[in-house]
């Protein structure tokens, strides 16, 4: 299918950018000691643009023959002219030129998770389900959830990308609900990588997974809800890493600048203490297991590692070759599409800040009255930052030491203003949102993590 893409791109006079792509996802969820949920999904096709006078045009097709391509191709390019038309030249797109990617890359864990039998990955879920169920007799409700997607891309432009990949993306996820005197409780653990069975299954998040939701969902029964208020707090790496991409990283999206989020004109600004240094990379070698890797983004732009901010200092957007035509700079590798017959956006890959040199023990003797903030949540940012997450749950510090496991808390603030009371970040680093999607108009499989760090917030609780 490359040779074929680059065959029809290297006929074309203007630009134009061929992407075929076919994905295959496996969904699989278990309850009950049976299987409730076996989903089988294939989608193929080859998306399509063309740059004419400035202007983009897209097609797709279903069909991957030759006279199909060049059929969507032929519109694709007569879109463009009808843009390019309407707009005027006002408004015209340039291109940055990247590091085009000539590679064929297959990645791990891709031909294991292939081969393995269906079979034998339902009998793991339904495994882990029952293991959980039978934990305690407070278990209300036990659910194992696996997901897996196949990823295959052949890319070529007529600039002279020429590259195709094969990944594999599997994501797994225990849910226990717990019930003592009418009162619930719940907890979860979970983990995706970029690898197969064997990688996923060692992660670190997996690790006594099934006692650890057990015990928590329990432990929870019992548990206050948190004082609210502005506080000295420790954030987990799963926190850190909600934080890290949805309160920074959505901001520094060049798109998103350019219609004038927080973090426009800031380049080379303090946003940020010095002791947070914080990225996004497509190719992550910082611990392991991160599920966003990928060697190319889908303009065929090889991926780096982009510091966003550096010792506090706001070092860089993200961008796609357009938007890094208009600022001035070089690609970052960050534009990707979802389906075959999605355009591409500027997205996120594995956004994470770097670990310090601070021991955990030290940071939570150095807290007086506060909260560890564990526990995986969910949460919103704006374009200026400002931000809401949920945790699901959290410690009281009090003198140095955990003293009590409390119900989940909301917490909000600006980002920007957070990360600089941060006055502590931990050694320890982990990869800690591996599952589920990031939603920007179409998903995307992305990661975030980080170290714990050590800062003030406003945490929000409530009597009970």
């Amino acid at each position: 299918m490359k040779n074929l893409l680059k065959s029809i791109a290297d006929r074309q006079q203007g630009y134009v950018e061929l992407r075929w792509h076919r994905r295959v996802h496996n969904s699989l969820m278990a309850q009950k000691g049976r299987v409730d949920v076996a989903n089988h999904a294939i989608t193929e096709g080859v998306g399509v643009r063309a740059l004419i006078d400035g202007a983009w045009g897209f097609a797709a097709t279903a069909d991957t023959s030759r006279a199909a391509i060049e059929r969507a191709l032929s519109q694709a390019q007569a879109n463009a002219r009808l843009l390019a038309a309407a707009r005027g030249k006002s408004h015209a797109v340039t291109l940055r030129p990247g590091k085009l990617s000539q590679a064929d890359f297959i990645g791990p864990g891709f031909t294991e998770l292939t081969t393995m039998p269906l079979s034998d990955k339902l009998g793991r879920i339904v495994a882990y389900e029952q293991e959980l169920a039978k934990s305690t007799t407070f278990m209300h409700t036990a659910r194992c959830r696996y997901n897996e997607y196949f990823e295959e891309k052949a890319i070529a432009t007529s600039d002279g990308a020429h590259c195709s990949l094969k990944i594999v993306q599997p994501e797994f996820r225990l849910s226990a609900i717990a019930e003592k005197d009418g009162q619930r409780s719940t907890s979860s653990k979970g983990a995706g990588v970029s690898g197969g069975w064997t990688c996923l299954y060692n992660h670190p998040n997996l690790q006594n997974a099934v006692d650890e939701t057990a015990k928590l969902a329990v432990d929870l029964l019992n548990a206050k809800y948190p004082e609210g208020g502005q506080k000295t707090v420790i954030l987990a790496p799963a926190v850190v890493g909600l934080l890290c991409h949805e309160a920074i990283g959505h901001t520094v999206e060049a798109d998103f600048v350019k219609a004038g989020s927080v973090a426009k004109g800031k380049i080379g600004q303090q946003v940020a203490s010095p002791l947070v240094t914080l990225a996004d990379s497509g190719c992550e070698t910082i611990a392991g297991y991160a599920v966003g890797n990928i060697p190319f983004d889908d303009e065929g732009v090889e991926t780096e590692n982009t510091v966003i901010i550096k010792d506090g200092m706001l070092n860089s957007y993200l961008h796609n070759r357009e938007t890094a035509a208009e600022f001035g700079v070089a690609p970052t590798g960050n534009s990707r599409a979802w389906l075959f017959n999605d355009e591409p956006l500027i997205r996120m890959r594995n956004t994470y800040m770097l670990p310090g040199k601070d021991k955990l023990k030290h940071m939570l003797a150095g807290v007086e009255d506060g909260y560890l903030i564990e526990g995986e949540g969910s949460g919103q940012a704006d374009s200026n930052g400002e931000f809401m997450f949920g945790a699901g749950y959290v410690w009281r510090i009090k003198n140095g030491e955990k003293v009590e496991l409390l119900r989940e808390a909301t917490l909000s603030g600006i980002a920007f203003d957070v990360l600089k009371t941060v006055d502590a970040v931990s050694e320890e680093f982990h990869w800690d949102l591996g599952t589920g999607h990031c939603g920007k108009g179409q998903p995307a499989k992305v990661d975030a993590g980080g170290p714990y760090i050590r800062c003030k917030i406003t945490v929000g609780g409530r009597q009970g």
